[in-house]
């Protein structure tokens, strides 16, 4: 391993210092303290100097054995990161300028006892430039991003993270290093370079078979005749093939039947919230004539993935929705970025917290979004074992993208590396070649000259569909693959792979996003097939924004408050959302005013996102008007990569915002959900359980003056059926209204929940019958709040002397999260309870706690 300590200067040698590898420039030199934090302020913008600079990373190594006794030895790089000449013993190896491909250098003639490695850098930032400059064929657009991202230009022209020349939620950090392992590997004989596990069922014969894929080079002139066994203990299988290996790099597929007494008896591997994500243990040994053997052991799961996109009686369009393990499963969950503009600071700690997060809110999906990286091992390892499923795109975002020679080459490379390094995943449920790049061009974003656009979806075609889902289907045949998202799926297809419409409700997924209707009313939303992205801006709590500012900043309209805001007018966008349901702060201390502005702007992101999602839930098994059967709620997006407002539930550092609790609710398996048309109430009973179940529907009816309920009804023997969305209460506001006396649209709310047997239980949801701002009768309450340890996790007894809503405890920056939040108080006493991420105790919880309601603002 050539981990560890390097050299690393700067162009002109003025910089010179210890670095680490895997890492950056940026976190080599906030290790020496040569920076500050680079998310600090406006350092985005102070630090632009070190990505416009041409670094050089080098280190002297010894040979830990004799070279003369190898006949091959090769220097891999997992990840340079992007542009770079790769030098040994001053001969130039070759160039880099992928930083999602895999680069493996033959080092047999040059390497020596004791080496010298240098890799010399070009910043991506003029390496982009550059290769713009020099595409003469036609112009590839957008040339730069918006100035309110304060970004790099011509990023679709590096095969780099598309994010890190900035984004609509993020800074622009071009970094430059080795970002993931390097090493030297020596061989005689051959060597295994890519190892890959696939289940297959066959339904015919009704048993599973695995193929297994091994990749290799070998160094010697002829064939290599040997053994390969294959071992699942638990399922006692065990099967020993015959294989011959041929001079250079060259793939061997053994099919593995799973004995079939065992095969009915096979666990597979199901995503949260649907069963358990059992793996098996296998060893692979491979037995060579050359007495050199080599022993690979895995995780094998065993899971199928179908696509469906069929008619739909009474809906012209085609469904589309995932079949798992033959059983239509509905997609809940959201959109992954990169955790961190600096890919060496994401610690697999991290990951799993930020994970773990997602599936602690009943997640089971999470999209892998095309402008980001393509995660490391570990993300996977960690969705395989916790049962999130993952869409992956391939690295290419809300642009067009070039198609000379070269570039090609290097993403052929880039794609067929990622398939063979990911496939054996079973989280991996499907591919997709791009984020929004259909569209872009359907919609005409760039403004394209009509007699031009040919040229451009010539382009398209050739780069998705000719090359890189040429490459997916013949590496992988267990899974789907879509050109974009949002597409039309099999439409986008008939048509030629560019759709006239590919946000059409009737195929596909759709992407949503509306900030000047009013977000409560959810006829707005569009009855989508499948909603991959749709969301609301808030801003992270303050105690996240306080690492990052200093006080001159801690107002909503401050320098600062403008710089970190990178999604032009949003927040005031965010403002006039808030205004419709809300009264704005009107506080005459300044700093309380913003810590009030960020609370209601994380209501608000909340309230409208529980609406949105509520909506595509209910629409799973009913057909309106055409539209309907929504079988995927994937918001946008989960988690963010700096301190700033964004779109995200969960903040830098992982805290849950009041979106990221409010998920926990509308992602439930059981879900009450409620909705007006035309004067009526509607409740529909949502499921994802495997049975049918027999409720009581409580509804419980609350003047905002009162915690003593006004009326209560209870509608028992309701049906939930399994997996489904069915209607189970309808009435007329105002009968409703009548019936439980003294109550108006202003006056009242509705809560209602449904109770089954054996503590069977959905979260208690509620209705909002006009805005908050109308609200008559409600009162500021006295909150209070007592906190005790038991075992592990701590509990905090709520008192409230009135209803309170969107009640938020919030415990500055000590890790961990509460079991609920945000809540709607209508009883006396409540019971939280935090679980810390980190060692705590009642004293510091206690100092550290706010107590926040909506009249609190």
């Amino acid at each position: 391993s050539l981990r560890g300590s390097w050299q690393l200067r700067s162009g002109n040698g003025s910089v010179s210092l210890r670095a680490e590898v895997p890492g950056c420039v940026h976190t080599a030199l906030l290790c020496w303290g040569l920076i500050q934090d680079p998310y600090y302020r406006f350092n985005d913008v102070m630090y632009r100097w070190i990505s416009l600079d041409n670094w050089t990373y080098s280190r002297t190594f010894k040979t830990p054995f004799d070279i003369r006794k190898w006949q091959k030895v090769n220097l891999v790089f997992e990840g340079v990161d992007t542009v770079a000449q790769v030098l040994l013993n001053s001969v130039t190896l070759g160039r880099t300028d992928n930083m999602f491909n895999r680069y493996s250098f033959d080092i047999t003639s040059v390497v020596q006892e004791v080496n010298f490695v240098e890799v010399r850098f070009l910043s991506a930032v003029s390496y982009a430039a550059e290769q713009s400059r020099c595409h003469k064929a036609h112009s590839i657009p957008p040339a730069c991003p918006p100035p309110v991202q304060k970004g790099e230009c011509h990023v679709n022209f590096i095969r780099k993270e598309q994010c890190s020349f900035s984004w609509d939620w993020g800074p622009s950090f071009p970094t430059q290093g080795i970002w993931k392992d390097v090493r030297i590997e020596a061989y005689n004989y051959y060597h295994l370079i890519y190892f890959s596990v696939t289940p297959f069922f066959a339904k015919s014969a009704q048993h599973w078979y695995l193929e297994v894929e091994s990749i290799f080079n070998v160094v010697s002139s002829k064939t290599i005749a040997g053994l390969v066994t294959v071992n699942i203990p638990k399922l006692q299988t065990q099967q020993t093939f015959s294989v011959k290996l041929q001079p250079g790099e060259g793939s061997i597929v053994l099919l593995v039947n799973i004995n079939k007494v065992r095969s009915a008896a096979v666990e597979a591997w199901w995503p949260n919230g649907h069963g358990k994500q059992t793996g098996y243990n296998m060893t692979t040994t491979f037995m060579m004539e050359t007495g050199c053997q080599i022993e690979k052991f895995s995780k094998v799961y065993f899971r199928t993935v179908e696509l469906v996109q069929e008619p739909i009686p009474g809906s012209p369009g085609l469904s589309f929705y995932f079949r798992i393990n033959g059983r239509p499963i509905f997609i809940k969950g959201s959109n992954w970025v990169p955790a961190d503009s600096f890919q060496d600071r994401v610690t697999y700690d991290m990951l799993r917290l930020l994970l773990k997060s997602a599936a602690d809110a009943n997640m089971n999906a999470l999209r892998v979004w095309g402008g980001g990286v393509y995660e490391q091992d570990e993300f996977y390892d960690i969705c395989d074992e916790i049962g999130i499923m993952i869409w992956q795109d391939f690295m290419f975002a809300c642009a067009l993208y070039p198609t000379n020679q070269n570039y090609l080459e290097s993403v052929r490379a880039e794609v067929s590396h990622q398939v063979r390094r990911l496939k054996s995943h079973p989280s991996i449920i499907i591919w997709s070649g791009n984020n929004e790049n259909e569209a872009a061009i359907a919609s005409n974003w760039f403004s394209i000259p009509y007699p031009d656009i040919g040229v451009y979806i010539n382009d398209y075609v050739t780069l998705y569909v000719k090359n890189i889902r040429e490459i997916v289907l013949s590496e992988d045949k267990s899974r789907p693959f879509v050109a974009s998202s949002p597409t039309n799926g099999l439409e986008s297809v008939k048509e030629g792979w560019l759709s006239q419409d590919p946000y059409d409700t009737h195929y596909g997924d759709t992407h949503f996003y509306d900030y000047n209707s009013d977000c409560w009313n959810w006829t707005v939303y569009p009855k989508t097939r499948f909603a991959s992205e749709y969301g609301f801006q808030s801003w992270p709590s303050f105690s996240t924004i306080e690492k990052v500012s200093s006080p001159e900043d801690w107002s909503y309209t401050s320098n600062f408050s403008l710089h970190r805001q990178h999604h032009e007018g949003g927040n005031i966008q965010m403002l006039q959302g808030i205004g419709r349901h809300f009264k704005l702060p009107q506080s005459p201390d300044p700093v309380k005013k913003f810590k009030d502005m960020i609370y209601l702007t994380q209501v608000m992101q909340a309230q409208c996102i529980k609406t949105e999602t509520e909506f595509y839930r209910f629409s799973q098994s009913e057909i309106i008007n055409g539209e309907g059967h929504t079988m995927g709620a994937l918001y946008w997006q989960l988690n963010d990569i700096w301190q700033a407002p964004s779109w995200a539930s969960l903040e830098y550092g992982g805290k849950w915002k009041l979106l990221h609790y409010f998920a926990q609710n509308f992602f439930a398996p059981l879900l009450p959900v409620a909705y007006e048309d035309k004067g009526m109430l509607h409740i529909y009973g949502v499921s994802d359980l495997h049975e049918d179940h027999k409720l009581t529907l409580r509804v419980v009816v609350y003047t905002w003056s009162s915690l003593e309920p006004v009326c209560t009804l209870a509608e028992e023997g309701v049906t939930v059926t399994a997996q489904s969305a069915v209607p189970i209460f309808k009435e007329s506001v105002s009968d409703l209204l009548e019936r439980c006396r003294n109550c108006t649209r202003r006056s009242c709310i509705i809560t209602f929940c449904l109770v089954g047997e054996h503590g069977l239980r959905s979260p208690t949801n509620h209705y909002f019958l006009s805005s908050l701002k109308d609200a008559v009768g409600l009162e500021k309450t006295q909150l209070s709040a007592s906190v005790s340890q038991q075992d592990d996790t701590y509990a905090f007894v709520l008192q409230t002397t009135a209803i309170a809503p969107f009640v938020t405890l919030d415990v500055g920056s000590i890790k961990g999260r509460f079991s609920d939040n945000g809540f709607l108080m209508t009883e006396r006493k409540k019971v939280v309870v935090f679980y810390p991420w980190e060692p705590t105790s009642v004293e510091e919880l206690e100092s550290s706690l706010i107590l926040t309601s909506l009249l609190d603002v």
